[in-house]
This record gives C-alpha cells, sequence and structure tokens, in this order.
C-alpha cells in the first residue's frame, strides 16, 4: 500500500484507523523498557518503538560496553607491571579485534536477553523512527517500510540523547570519533586527541592509553572535573599524567583539519597563546544533545526546554495531558540509574501513588581507575549553600585491604552535619570506590548517623573495613560555610 502524505492526513487518504493502546512508549532505554515491561504484564497493551538500539544506549553503546573495554584496559595494565606482583614476562601485545570481539559477545548477549524481555512481557516492539503526528498519536516510519499510527491513553517519551557537536570549523568534516565510532575501534589508535574531559572523555582516555595508543585530552575548563573539590581534582589529574596522558586545560579549540583515522590537527588557544597538535584520531566526548529533533512534539502540545529537553514537572509530567517523559530526554541526571528511579515514579503514579523526582540521593562514579565516586554534598557544594559541616579524611593507604593489592592510591572523606552525627556527604578516590560509596549511600538513606558505620563489626581484611578507619579519625576543625580555603582532615 502506498501511503501519501503525513501523519493524519495520510491516515484519511488510506482510510487507516490508529491502533489503541494503552501506553505507548517512544525509546526503549532504561526507564521507558521497565515501565513497559510492567505494565504489560500487568495486562495492559503496549507498544514500544525503537528506531535502533533495542533496550537503549546503556547495553549497547554505552555503560555496560564501555566498562568492558574498561576492564580490558585494566588488566593490559596488569601486564604492564606484572614485575612488581612476582611474575615476569617476555612482553605482552593488545589484540584490539579479540577486546572489541570480547565487547560485542556480551553486548549480544545483553540484546537477546532484552528481546526476549520484550516478547514474554507481552510488549509490541516496533522498529521504527516515532514521532508524534496528534495529541497522543504516534506515528512510526517502520524501519521495514510503511507507517503504523499508534493511539495511546498515555504515551511516554524515553527518546535520550546523543552526542554534541558543537560547530567548530571542520569539526563534522574531519568525521570524528564518539564513544559509538570508539567502542568499535579494531585498532589502537596511535595517537588518540580527545576533545572534552567529561566522564565518557576521562574514562576514555584511561582506557585507551592503557590499551597502547598515545593520548592527549583537550578541555575547556582550566581544571578536570572542575565541578569537584580540589582534593579531588588534583588526583585524578595526578593520575592521568603519571599514566602518560597529556592534559591540555583552559584551551579554546579554533579549528580542525584533516581526517580521523588518518591523519588530523587540532588549532587551539590557550592562556591566549596560538598552538596546534597532530594526532591520528579524534575523540569527541563534548556533552549530550537530547533527541527531540523531528519528535514533533509541538503537534503534541510538548513543550521542550530552551535546550531541547521535554520539559516536565517533579512528576515527569509533560506540558500535554496523557504525555509523560523519562530519562536524559527528560533533563534528568544523565545516569542509568537515575532513568530507573524514573521508571519507579511512573509506575506508582499510574497506580496512584505521588512520587516525585525532589530531594533525590544520586550518585556518580567516574568509572576510571581507580574510581572516583560521590553521594551527597562535596564541600564546594556545602560551602556555596551555607552548610556547616565536620570532615572526616583518611587516605586510602590506611585500608589494609588497599594494602594488600597495592592499590593505596586515593582517598575518601566524609563530611558530617554540625547538629547530629547524619552524614550529609562522602566522596572517595581508589580502588572500587563506587563499590564503598554504595554502604554510605544506604546509612544516608536510612538517616543513621555515621557512628553507625564507625562501631560496626565489618569483615577483615576488606575495602568496607576502610569505613571504620575513616569514620574513627580525629574530625578536622568545624567548616562554616564562609570558609573558602580547601582544608584536609586528619588521616
Amino acid at each position: 500500500m502506498t501511503v501519501v502524505g503525513k501523519g493524519p492526513a495520510a491516515m484519511i487518504q488510506t482510510g487507516t484507523q490508529p491502533e489503541d493502546f494503552d501506553l505507548v512508549v517512544i525509546g526503549s532505554g532504561e526507564g521507558a523498557k521497565f515501565l513497559a515491561w510492567t505494565l504489560a504484564k500487568q495486562g495492559q497493551r503496549v507498544a514500544v518503538v525503537e528506531q535502533r538500539w533495542i533496550g537503549g544506549s546503556c547495553p549497547n553503546i554505552a555503560c555496560l560496553p564501555s566498562k568492558n573495554i574498561i576492564h580490558s584496559a585494566k588488566i593490559a595494565s596488569y601486564f604492564a607491571k606484572a614485575g612488581e606482583f612476582g611474575i615476569e614476562t617476555a612482553g605482552y601485545a593488545v589484540d584490539m579485534r579479540k577486546v572489541i570481539n570480547r565487547k560485542r559477545a556480551m553486548v549480544k548477549g545483553l540484546v537477546d536477553i532484552h528481546v526476549n524481555n520484550f516478547k514474554n512481557s507481552g510488549v509490541d516492539l516496533i522498529l521504527g523512527h516515532g514521532h508524534f503526528a496528534g495529541p497522543r498519536l504516534v506515528e512510526v516510519d517502520l524501519k521495514a517500510g510503511g507507517k503504523r499510527w499508534l493511539l495511546g491513553k498515555k504515551v511516554v517519551i524515553g527518546a535520550g540523547t546523543h552526542a554534541s557537536l558543537d560547530a567548530i570549523p571542520g569539526l563534522k568534516e574531519a568525521n570524528p570519533l564518539t564513544h559509538i565510532e570508539a567502542l568499535e575501534l579494531e585498532q589502537v589508535p596511535s595517537h588518540l586527541l580527545i576533545i572534552g574531559g567529561g566522564y565518557i572523555g576521562l574514562e576514555f582516555a584511561q582506557a585507551m592509553r592503557r590499551l597502547g595508543s598515545r593520548v592527549s585530552l583537550l578541555d575547556r575548563n582550566a581544571t578536570l572535573l572542575h565541578r569537584e573539590d580540589p582534593d579531588s581534582i588534583s588526583e585524578v589529574e595526578s593520575l592521568f599524567r603519571d599514566e602518560g596522558i597529556e592534559l591540555l586545560l583552559n584551551v579554546a579549540v579554533e579549528y580542525i583539519t584533516g581526517t580521523s583515522g588518518e591523519s588530523v590537527e587540532i588549532a587551539y588557544r590557550q592562556n591566549g597563546e596560538a598552538k596546534s597538535i597532530q594526532g591520528s584520531h579524534i575523540l569527541v566526548a563534548m556533552g549530550r544533545t537530547p533527541n527531540t529533533q523531528g519528535l514533533g512534539a509541538e503537534l503534541a502540545g510538548v513543550e521542550l526546554t530552551d535546550r531541547g529537553y521535554v520539559k516536565v514537572n517533579d512528576r515527569l509530567e509533560s506540558t500535554a495531558e496523557g504525555v509523560w517523559a523519562v530519562g536524559e530526554v527528560a533533563g534528568s541526571p544523565q545516569f542509568t540509574h537515575i532513568a530507573f528511579d524514573d521508571f519507579r515514579i511512573l509506575r506508582d503514579n499510574f497506580s496512584g501513588g505521588n512520587r516525585s523526582t525532589k530531594g533525590r540521593l544520586v550518585p556518580f562514579t567516574l568509572f576510571t581507575d581507580p574510581e572516583l565516586a560521590r553521594v551527597g554534598l562535596s564541600e564546594k557544594e556545602a560551602k556555596a549553600m551555607g552548610i556547616s559541616y565536620r570532615l572526616f579524611k583518611t587516605p586510602m593507604a590506611t585500608v589494609l585491604r588497599a594494602r594488600t593489592l597495592s592499590e593505596t592510591r586515593g582517598f575518601m572523606k566524609a563530611l558530617i552535619a554540625e547538629e547530629n552525627d547524619q552524614i550529609l556527604g562522602f566522596t572517595a578516590f581508589g580502588v572500587n570506590a563506587g563499590e564503598i560509596m554504595g554502604a554510605v549511600q544506604l546509612v544516608m538513606l536510612g538517616n543513621l548517623p555515621f557512628t553507625s558505620i564507625r562501631d560496626a563489626i565489618l569483615a577483615h581484611p576488606t575495602l568496607m573495613e576502610g569505613l571504620i578507619a575513616l569514620f574513627s579519625t580525629v574530625p578536622a576543625a568545624r567548616k562554616a560555610p564562609f570558609d573558602t580555603e580547601h582544608e584536609e582532615g586528619a588521616a
């Protein structure tokens, strides 16, 4: 059947009626897929429209595949320092194709699981580009050809984001890598130039360096992780320099020539001086852009923010009746675990609950080696908010398990309220910092005092036991909000 025209006009021309669903979801990422599976298992008729990545970016092109390659890089780092552990090697070589094939095998397994979950839940998984044609009416340009029209009692937008490409002269023509293409490199770049010092840029910088690439990282800010505390910044920058990663900070990129994968040059200004650097590949890690272009939001009465995200309230309701948004496209913090919590908010509110995004305790982990993890307030944030605190801090070297692993780099610190013993924030830079943070977060969620950790009996020797050492230190002098100088806690 040939369809002439678009949207409702095409439906009229062909005599087509929209298919009715209880829920139509655009995108199959974390929040979207769990909501679809849950409601379908409850007997509702649910359709999910996915343009490319079944299960969303996390299992396909983001969190999990990147951590897979990061782990391969960690194994390579063990070979590089094998002598430290009393193991003699005659040398080693990285076969990048095998590294990538290991990642691909994991991704295939994850996608297969997702396909089965959609099938077993009863969700109608539709492959194609979904966009609004009217209020709660979604038109799907099918991947296999043709169209479908879906009318939902409820519609949820979970379209996600994509890598931003700034309007730098020559950048688009250089055909740069984003995280998607970087995860498919079958050869180690001889010299990788990374523009952007966010999570993606930092994780790829260390991984590629350990796999054998020369790496130069350019960032517009005067420091890496400029929003974090000075001690975190110092530790991460020192780590990168020790591993041979060139840091070019306070940089303004002016133009790019050449082609990534062959030969490329970045011209930039640093502290007012014109400079340039040549490399073999460029990786762009300059932030994210919401996937709302071509969504047809205006046809559904869905307003967007000035940055292109779906405008939602604290219940994730859009400006259009019967339309919600979840995950990054809704402007939520760009973490998979937040998208999952978005799902829980909609799941419960659809059943008559009253959950909100307000007051969420958002943890994060930067998966460098060692990791940087934080939950709650940093010192910088506490001072900006006028909150006084007591500071507990200890080096990772005080954690005996870290010594057995020869992983003593870093520190742990906690901010404790002045008026009681509740934990305001926790930061760790060290081996398995993300796992250690999880224990502290549970104490914070339970509104328990820090003494509940200090006085606990924790298994020896474990990394978690280091929390006893942390909370047994003598706290630094009380920090008033007017204290602007960064002070170290006692070890």
